[in-house]
This record gives structure tokens, C-alpha cells and sequence, in this order.
């Protein structure tokens, strides 16, 4: 049976691949005949260990993750990273943290309770509207790891290139472009991303940690479910994970592997993208918020330049059966994202209405 389904632009919780929708329901009820659902299952027993093992080899596969790094499923989102990571990593209590918008800035905001934190470079002189030169950033030589938003989900930029660390620990919430592209683990001591973005439903994090980064010696202040070392030793099992978050993400890894990896998803992406892109350059009416050296494949802000304007595209595009274009609170405007899960098709035909409201609105 077919459901209707519109092309829903939420940032997050998002779209995810019809075909592993499909799977997850016809297993809904019963498990490849274990006589129950996976939110009923124990998470010791054979079956889900033999799911949750499943999804971190196919992980390790896609990303071609090293062996000396561990893959970690911890609940709760990106707010719960913020802490977490300066939590684990602050061994001399001072980082430096890149700031290109509302992600970072919280993340700033987060480390600071724990140490001293140095923002190296920022874009906030031009609403963060691009991302800073990073090529020779002032780095203290005791600063314990560099911490960057490799694509901000709100304001829609992302690293193209990635920060000239100078040696130092290279951290990345990629919670928005998570296995949209090809990426080389090695290049990072920690990536961290919020699965409801761009590989599953709510409420967990995946946590890609080298293992000399794994400590024992933490701050007597921090719980025993903030440490990474707790996590890695327990195989992510420490207690009770978010078992459906990784049966569904499991689905999600297996998906993509069959659809030819992530160097695929780059392609797919890169043309998707280019459709709305394209249309934002040549348009009177719409322009895209970002440089356009820095603009991110999954989230595209654009304004009209008239507030009330701007509503009015809304209200149309909703009233269009296009879900979730209105932009975040805090900057306004309309943003699709446009994760790996969202079909050419669906950006197609934004596009394709929001030429017709500009013709209409002239």
C-alpha cells in the first residue's frame, strides 16, 4: 500500500528514504519472526546485539572509519555533545572554537562552563553568512582541540575545506551533513552528529572518537554516562541505548551502502542542490543567505528581502502541500532542507512554485 506523502523540508526531524520506511513497517509487529517488535526487544538479547552490530559495521563501511576509532550510539541530541565533548577532551582546560553560527555559538556557550575557550575565527560580522579564512589561525600550542559546525543547519553554510589545525585535535558536530559526502575519518579526533537530521528519528547521537582521546582521568564532576571511555568500553551498551534509533539508522546505513555509498550521495546531492541554487541566482524576487563558495548541500536558506513577503511564500508553499519551509526563528526568511532523503523531484518542484508565485507577484 502507497501513502501520500509530501516533500517535507524540515530541518530536522526530517524525510528518511521511503524504501527503509517501508522496511521498518513490515517489521513493525514482528521482527524477522522473533514474535515481537524491536521496541519491545531487550537490548541483550541475540537479536538486537546482531542489529546494533550490524548498523556499526555498516557505519564503519560507509566512512571507511580506521580501526582505531570507536563508533559510539549515545542518546540525547546535540545539546548533550556540547557538554560531552568539552567534558572528555578539556585535558589542559582550553579550547578554541570556530564561530559560523547558531550551532557553534551554543556550543561556545557550552564549553565555557568547563574551560577557557578561544573563538579563532568567526563570520558573525556579516550575520554568518560564509565561512572565515582558516588557514593559519592563532592556536595555542596547549590548546586541547579545535571544535568547528562543519555545516550549520540554521544559517546554511558548511566547510568545504576543512581548518588548518596545526596539529590539534580536529572536532566536528557534521550532525547536518552527516554521510551526505565521502569523508576521511583520520582527518578528525571526534565527529559527532544528531541522527534526526540525515539518518534517523530523534534522540541519539553517533560518536566517531579516535581511541587515544578516550580518558579515565575526568573531572569528578562528570557523570558517568558523559564519558566517551564508559561508552567505548561497554560497546555502547553501558545502559539501555535508544534501541529504535539504532534499528532505524541500521536501515539507513544499509540503504545508502546500496545505493552506492556516499561518493554516490555526493553526486545525487550536488545535483539536487544545484536545481534550487541555480534558480535563487537567476531569480528577481528570492536570493540565497550565504556566499556562495560556502553554501551547504542539505540546508538552503532565502529570503525575498520583504518580511512580510517572505510570510506570504510561506503560507502559499504550505498551502501547496510543501511542509516546513518556514526559516528558524531566529534569522527568518524560508529554508528548505534537503537532505539525502529528499528526492530531486521534491526540490524540482519548489522551485518549479516558486516560479510561478514570481511570475504571479511581479
Amino acid at each position: 500500500m502507497k501513502y501520500d506523502r509530501s516533500f517535507n523540508f524540515s530541518a530536522g526531524p526530517a524525510m528518511m528514504p521511503e524504501p527503509v520506511l517501508e522496511q521498518i513497517r513490515d517489521e513493525v509487529m514482528n521482527y524477522r519472526g522473533s514474535g515481537m517488535s524491536v521496541m519491545e526487544m531487550s537490548h541483550r538479547s541475540k537479536a538486537f546485539q546482531q542489529i546494533a552490530n550490524d548498523a556499526e559495521a555498516d557505519l564503519r563501511t560507509l566512512m571507511g572509519i580506521p580501526d582505531n576509532y570507536k563508533v559510539l550510539f549515545i542518546q540525547g541530541g546535540g545539546t548533550l555533545q556540547f557538554a560531552m565533548v568539552p567534558m572528555n577532551l578539556m585535558k589542559n582546560g582550553k579550547a578554541c572554537y570556530i564561530e559560523t553560527g547558531t550551532w557553534s555559538k551554543k556550543a561556545i556557550a557550552e564549553a565555557k562552563k568547563y574551560g577557557e575557550v578561544q573563538v579563532v575565527a568567526s563570520s558573525a560580522d556579516q550575520g554568518f553568512s560564509y565561512i572565515p579564512d582558516c588557514s593559519d589561525l592563532n592556536i595555542p600550542d596547549d590548546c586541547d582541540y579545535v571544535y568547528i559546525c562543519e555545516n550549520e543547519t540554521i544559517n546554511g553554510s558548511a566547510f568545504h575545506t576543512l581548518p588548518n589545525t596545526k596539529g590539534h585535535v580536529l572536532v566536528s558536530d557534521q550532525s547536518s551533513m552527516f554521510l551526505s559526502r565521502p569523508c576521511n575519518v583520520a582527518d578528525y579526533g571526534l565527529i559527532w552528529a544528531g541522527v534526526q537530521k540525515n539518518v534517523g528519528p530523534a534522540g541519539m547521537a553517533v560518536v566517531i572518537i579516535r581511541e587515544d582521546l578516550l580518558r579515565e582521568d575526568l573531572a569528578s564532576y562528570v557523570p558517568t554516562y558523559m564519558s566517551y571511555k564508559v561508552h567505548a568500553d561497554n560497546e555502547s551498551m553501558y545502559n539501555t541505548p535508544n534501541c529504535w534509533a539504532i534499528y532505524c539508522c541500521g536501515k539507513v546505513f544499509r540503504y545508502l551502502l546500496d545505493m552506492g555509498g556516499l561518493t554516490e550521495m555526493q553526486r545525487r546531492n550536488e545535483e539536487k542542490a544545484a536545481v534550487l541554487y541555480d534558480f535563487l541566482d537567476s531569480s528577481k524576487m528570492f536570493r540565497g543567505a550565504v556566499e556562495p563558495k560556502d553554501r551547504s548541500l542539505m540546508n538552503v536558506p532565502f529570503v525575498t528581502g520583504d518580511k512580510d513577503l517572505d510570510a506570504e511564500v510561506v503560507a502559499a508553499t504550505k498551502a501547496a502541500g510543501f511542509d516546513n519551509l518556514k526559516g528558524h526563528r531566529s534569522v527568518g526568511g524560508l529554508r528548505a532542507s534537503i537532505y539525502n532523503a529528499m528526492p530531486k523531484e521534491g526540490v524540482e518542484a519548489l522551485v518549479a512554485f516558486l516560479k510561478k508565485f514570481e511570475a504571479e507577484h511581479k
